[in-house]
């Protein structure tokens, strides 16, 4: 039997990106963020990460779309996330109300990740300290 899994990967690599407290970038991505409603307020497409320090930055939660087309991409600072073991996914205090409110871009949208205003402002709605300080 070939334990072979969706994306081409067998089980045993799978759980080599996941031991103890680390977790491979790739297995982060697509998983579920929930709200403090304990409703799903939408998915990790990807995490950024700061070069020189190694800090994630944001996850990027999408969710708005119609099977992934027209989603908003809102960059939400790793700090406002919690991974919850009991449901396999994130949670935040965030309800859809606020994320709705929150900065954003859409799917086709540019977005400019090195500018520290833009930054700030992103850290500022979600009331954490910057990463970089």
């Amino acid at each position: 039997m070939d334990p072979r899994t969706d994306n081409g990967l067998n089980a045993r690599d799978l759980d080599s990106r996941e031991t103890g407290n680390l977790i491979g970038s790739d297995k982060v991505e697509g998983t579920s963020v929930y709200g403090s409603k304990n409703d799903k307020i939408g998915k990790i497409e990807r995490l950024m990460i700061d070069k020189p320090s190694g800090k994630v930055a944001y996850a990027v939660l999408s969710f708005g779309g119609f099977l992934g087309i027209g989603d908003d991409h809102y960059p939400v600072p790793w700090a406002k996330l919690t991974y919850d073991e009991s449901i396999g996914g994130y949670r935040t205090d965030l309800s859809k109300a606020e994320l709705d409110e929150a900065p954003r871009y859409g799917s086709d949208d540019d977005y400019e990740w090195n500018d520290r205003q833009r930054a700030l402002d992103v850290y500022t709605y979600y009331g954490v300290p910057p990463y970089w300080i």
